[in-house]
């Protein structure tokens, strides 16, 4: 056979594979929505009008933005069914139910990432779900979490305020989150406790550990600048408020914390934190992750390599699946 032929009857099979299962992703993916509809819609809610979830509306083109550096090695990869990944379909649909039961919403809404997760897997095959494995997992951060930390932060943040308000030569009595100084009685309240700030940095550490490095010692160092610098200069910037408050009264030093920090604390902090680390990139974002060759010689990727059961079978136990649980959920 000429190699053009060849070639030609390759991409006509790998284009028509994609074309199957891109549709047959497509309508599961529907029917998942419609079963958790009220848990995408609550998430939704808080991105977009609880300012402390704000930045979630920057994950969705974050994560298209993954896969479509591994559009080249997508297309030269053909997708196929694959069963055991029911099984963390049907984890996500336990958890999920488990949530709805409990009246939980953090719960309910992982348990939904987890089965748009697992049906992704089962359509699409372990090749393509170890392809896009760190895309998959970033799914996570749809969830809206960090309200539990509140309390905590609030302490820290009022312990790091006191000790500077104290050392500037400001007289100070402390109780707990109260700070009361000659210019007033400051209170760090839950805007204040700065978990925007340090759930939106982790988020960003995350994606830029995976993506510009190789070596997990360096991901570490990263993640933990990431933790400790939001938490840091949220302290400091509490200070300075109670500090220029001294002087200019305690509702002008507000409004200036306010317009500060939402503009330009957050991004010079951003900058000092990836001004740090960019001496030390190891590679481009485009060589993150496995490689085809990588996931080729994978035992478990080479057990399932052409023996899958039907798509069409995986599909119609996964709708089958949607629909018990929405019959489920009405009975509980």
């Amino acid at each position: 056979m000429p190699p053009e032929l060849a070639i030609g009857r390759h991409r006509e099979r790998v284009d028509t594979g994609w074309r199957g299962a891109a549709l047959r992703l497509a309508i599961a993916w529907v029917a998942f929505f419609i079963l958790t509809f009220a848990d995408w819609s609550a998430m939704a809610h808080q991105w977009w009008n609880i300012d402390t979830y704000s930045h979630i509306l920057l994950i969705p083109p974050i994560i298209a933005w993954l896969v479509w550096i591994k559009r080249a090695d997508l297309a030269r990869m053909v997708p196929s069914a694959w069963a055991p990944a029911l099984v963390w379909l049907a984890l996500g649909l336990v958890i999920w139910l488990g949530g709805r039961v409990l009246d939980i919403n953090l719960i309910a809404q992982g348990g939904t990432i987890v089965i748009f997760q697992g049906v992704t897997l089962a359509l699409l095959g372990p090749s393509i779900g170890m392809l896009l494995a760190f895309p998959l997992a970033y799914v996570f951060f749809l969830v809206p979490f960090g309200d539990e930390i509140i309390p905590a932060l609030q302490f820290v943040t009022a312990e790091i305020a006191t000790q500077l308000t104290i050392a500037s030569g400001v007289e100070t009595v402390v109780e707990g989150i109260h700070i009361d100084t000659p210019a007033g009685l400051f209170i760090v309240a839950e805007e204040c406790s700065g978990v925007k700030f340090l759930i939106a940095m982790v988020a960003l550490g995350v994606l830029v550990a995976y993506v510009c490095f190789s070596t997990w010692i360096r991901r570490l160092w990263l993640m933990l600048a990431c933790l400790v610098v939001p938490i840091i200069a949220n302290g400091i910037r509490a200070w300075a408020t109670i500090f220029i408050a001294q002087y200019v009264g305690a509702e002008a030093a507000g409004s200036f914390d306010h317009i500060v920090y939402g503009w330009v604390f957050f991004g010079l902090v951003i900058a000092l934190v990836l001004g740090v680390a960019w001496r030390w990139f190891e590679r481009e974002p485009e060589d993150a992750g496995w490689s085809t060759g990588e996931i080729a010689t994978l035992p478990f990727v080479a057990r399932w390599a052409g023996r899958g059961p039907a798509p069409n079978l995986i599909l119609g136990t996964a709708l089958l699946a949607a629909g018990f649980f929405a019959a489920l959920v009405r009975l509980v």
